[in-house]
């Protein structure tokens, strides 16, 4: 037996510490070139190890979650992560740093993956709202690395707040040994056994392809907004980044909304609120003449990309309940690898055609989860 609010809340935790290992080498990169004299070139081969990290977690987790439950994969997780933000902290040597890294990208695949998972078994329904709840957390951890290292610069060093931050993850890993998780599903099947047979389930598939666009999506505004602003809109620095926060927080404040207030809400008027706030932000960012209008059409963006994820992984729990952890999985893998493979193709589009390419592709990634999403959601009513 297990107590549903304690497991809710356990999969918060573990969502805040994601949204913090996701933002934590972005937020440190600077300190860490200066501290190890880094060169591009060296601080890009860091940057590019934390996704791997985290595609190689979110391919474990699902099996290993079906087969033994969730409560082992949430302490390896966190003691991964608080081995890797220890490392950075005190680490002279740049080889052994991108194993401190690769260390959080997999531990916050797995978190991510797994609270995910036990948030959708514990919803007996609304999973799409609590799933939203859920991602509020990750919009705290991720605005919060940065306005912590803001906030404590002045007393201390970068490397005592990151050295902190590890001992946060490693109590949070301390106290899940202690809570009863929801059990494993198949206990006497092998762990990667139905990840063949899911990948020829046609609905799953559609909705892994919508997360490659959605993650693709919300990767390029992430990477590549910051120069957008500066570069093609001539928006000083420091409110583009602030731009950048808003995205975050236009995001976290609809997925608080559309697990309180809209919650009831059916998914159909949710997703169609979500098109025209992308479409209408996008048109913002493209044709506005004014630092306001280009800054409140990221907040706008977010809040519009907000019910991607949680929306499509509620269907998933829905869909695929015995086996929730490898479906998940599945979905989560192929969308990580759409953030990489479109990030990728986003620099040869700038350097290329310009930066100001960003919103076209934006734009072609818009219509592609309308297209997507229209397909699943008749393919479901025809299940149901």
């Amino acid at each position: 037996m297990y107590n549903k609010k304690l497991v809710f809340w356990s999969a918060c935790t573990g969502m805040l510490i994601f949204g913090i290992c996701l933002i934590s080498l972005g937020s440190v990169a600077p300190d860490l070139r200066e501290k190890l004299n880094l060169n591009d070139v060296a601080s890009g081969a860091l940057f590019s190890i934390l996704p791997f990290g985290v595609l190689a977690g979110s391919l474990v987790f699902g099996p290993v979650a079906d087969r033994n439950g969730y409560r082992m994969l949430m302490v390896i997780s966190c003691l991964l992560m608080a081995a890797g933000f220890e490392g950075i902290a005190f680490t002279e040597n740049t080889g052994i740093l991108k194993i401190y890294i690769l260390f959080i990208g997999l531990g916050g695949g797995i978190i991510n993956g797994s609270t995910n998972a036990m948030v959708s078994d514990i919803s007996d329904k609304n999973k799409g709202a609590n799933l939203s709840l859920l991602g509020v957390f990750f919009g705290i951890g991720a605005l919060g690395m940065p306005l912590l290292l803001g906030l404590l610069e002045s007393s201390f060093t970068f490397d005592k707040i990151v050295a902190a931050i590890g001992v946060f993850v490693l109590a949070a890993g301390v106290i899940f040994i202690f809570i009863s998780f929801p059990p494993a599903k198949q206990e006497s099947s092998s762990p990667f056994k139905g990840i063949k047979e899911l990948s020829r389930e046609s609905t799953l598939l559609l909705i892994a392809f919508f997360l490659f666009f959605q993650s693709s999506f919300e990767g390029i505004i992430n990477n590549w907004t910051t120069t957008y602003l500066t570069g093609y809109l001539s928006v000083p620095q420091n409110i583009a980044l602030y731009g950048l926060s808003l995205f975050v927080a236009g995001m976290a404040v609809m997925r608080f909304l559309s697990g309180t207030l809209l919650a009831n809400v059916q998914v159909r008027k949710i997703l169609l609120i979500s098109y025209v706030l992308i479409i209408a932000a996008l048109v913002m960012l493209r044709f506005s003449g004014t630092h306001f209008l280009s800054i409140g059409g990221l907040f706008l963006l977010g809040a519009g990309l907000a019910g991607g994820f949680p929306i499509m992984l509620g269907f998933v729990g829905e869909q695929y309940a015995a086996l929730s952890g490898t479906a998940f999985s599945f979905v989560l893998v192929v969308g990580l690898a759409g953030n990489m493979i479109i990030n990728y193709l986003m620099g040869i589009i700038s350097q290329a055609f310009g930066i100001q390419h960003v919103v076209t592709v934006a734009f072609i990634e818009a219509l592609m989860l309308i297209l997507l999403c229209m397909i699943i959601l008749k393919r479901l009513n025809k299940h149901q």
